[in-house]
């Protein structure tokens, strides 16, 4: 029976790459789009489903119940791995996959019911709307009338990802050993850890879905829901939302969508990811978040893609996190060395509020909030930073891993308001000391049984909170021209006559 199966699974994936290879020599096809790594990716997938079959039930007694659950096993992967490969080479190969989705009587339930995902499609684009390092997504319109994108992983990815790793291991190794002073072995162990997540697409659809829960909250907030029936580890289905991207100051522009608030939603989002929740989207390049009018209501809406790479803050370095930046925000300068300390900087605590901030030390002295970062600042700090190349590679292989890919989510998210023109304003500050007070407060009550203690800090963080409100009023009113304020006094004086 296994080498029946193995027979079937061959002339199926033999089937695939003839048709292919049939259209090819015909020219229906673009020959650039179809050529060698096309027939490559099914002779490749013939060969793992063929190893598969033939290791996996070796061992196992023929006919036994085991054996039954095994073979269950290994039709389900094999029709996985020909439904990734129909997908993958698109076109004909989706065509031939609808059809053997068909054949009921012909191929086991595991497969008719995996190749029957293409039957869902009325009409898939073969043209991705874009492609990434690790996959590319398409559109298409399920016979429901729903459209959906389709994200499908490269099919050497997974192969390669390895090799490259280990590659980049040996290079940093060798650099180490000229310029003992360059420490890039964090990068590696990096790309060890997140590689595999990001390769998971059934991870990235539970990461959407519990950033989905966990800022429900946020009505502007746009996470594309995910369809778990017709998705696997290598394809990826979910909602289709358009957008314009959220650097695009045209596309704000002529949709009347206000740039500010957009910049204040993000800076909110991110806040609570970071100092609230420690669940944190450390991908927020201007392609993984849109921004469009909600259809029904109007309103402005963040729409958040690509959900492989999450930092999962520890509890310690999240308040350790949230107290530093209260210290930043507020200059207490000594509560800045104290924690930047307790996060690895040790005697480069400077060099480290510096990254952190994006400004100079002059002005994280003077106070980060009081004004905001200048085309002359700016220049100094790109300069300085290559200038201590060697500090900023020691500190980076010391703090923790954590702050690794929240590094890298400031600077992404620093880009967007750089963009936006919205760069560092002080309301974005006072919105993140919102987040700290409220995280440092429910773990202070979460850390006592005295219910007059909890009353005590909820009192506490109300004035806290109250003290910050009113601060940010008096930035406004400060902000409100003089002639302003006069017009509008003699309109109320003078109202116009009807």
């Amino acid at each position: 029976m296994a080498r029946k199966a193995l027979k079937l699974a061959s002339w199926t994936s033999m089937a695939l790459a003839a048709s292919g290879i049939y259209f090819y020599s015909n020219k229906y096809l673009d020959p650039n789009d179809f050529g060698a790594v096309r027939v490559g990716r099914a002779v490749a997938t013939t060969a793992v489903i063929s190893y598969d079959y033939l290791t996996s039930l070796k061992s196992v007694p023929y006919g036994s119940e085991e054996y039954l659950q095994l073979r269950s096993k290994v039709h389900l992967r094999s029709a996985r791995r020909l439904c990734e490969l129909c997908c993958a080479n698109r076109g004909t190969f989706i065509k031939v996959g609808q059809h053997l989705g068909a054949l009921d009587y012909l191929l086991p339930e595991e497969y008719t019911s995996t190749l029957k995902i293409h039957d869902l499609f009325q009409s898939f684009d073969d043209t991705p709307l874009g492609t990434a390092s690790l996959a590319q997504v398409h559109k298409a319109v399920l016979h429901d009338g729903r459209t959906v994108a389709v994200k499908v992983q490269h099919p050497k990815v997974r192969a390669q990802s390895s090799k490259d790793i280990l590659l980049m291991e040996v290079l940093v190794l060798a650099v180490k050993q000229l310029f003992p002073e360059f420490e890039f072995m964090w990068l590696v162990d990096e790309a060890k850890k997140n590689l595999p997540l990001e390769l998971d697409f059934l991870n990235e659809g539970r990461n959407a879905e519990k950033v989905s829960q966990m800022l429900r909250h946020f009505d502007f907030l746009k996470v594309p829901r995910i369809h778990w029936d017709l998705s696997t580890e290598r394809v990826l289905l979910m909602e289709f939302v358009d957008g314009g991207q959220v650097n695009d100051r045209d596309y704000m522009e002529r949709n009347k969508i206000d740039v500010n608030e957009i910049s204040r939603h993000l800076g909110k989002m991110y806040s609570e990811m970071i100092f609230v929740n420690g669940f944190v989207h450390c991908d927020p390049h201007p392609g993984n978040v849109l921004v469009r009018k909600h259809p029904g209501t109007g309103k402005a809406e963040i729409v958040l893609l690509d959900h492989g790479l999450y930092q999962m803050l520890t509890e310690e370095f999240r308040l350790n996190y949230c107290h530093l930046w209260q210290s930043l925000i507020w200059t207490d300068m000594k509560r800045v060395k104290e924690y930047s300390q307790r996060l690895g900087a040790g005697d480069l605590y400077p060099l480290f509020a510096c990254m952190l901030t994006a400004r100079s030390w002059d002005s994280v002295n003077r106070g980060i909030s009081q004004a905001p970062v200048t085309a002359t600042e700016d220049l100094e700090i790109r300069n300085n930073a290559a200038n201590y190349l060697p500090q900023i590679s020691h500190l980076l292989n010391h703090v923790p891993r954590q702050m690794l890919l929240i590094l890298k989510t400031n600077d992404l998210l620093r880009g967007i308001e750089a963009a936006l023109g919205t760069r560092a304003s002080a309301s974005s500050f006072l919105n993140m000391s919102r987040c700290c007070i409220r995280a440092l407060a429910e773990h202070k009550k979460k850390n006592t049984c005295s219910f007059f203690r909890r009353t005590q800090i909820s009192f506490s963080e109300a004035f806290n909170l109250w003290q910050i409100n009113l601060h940010e009023l008096i930035l406004r009113v400060k902000g409100l021209k003089l002639a302003d304020r006069v017009l509008a006094l003699i309109c109320w004086l003078f109202p116009a006559p009807l």
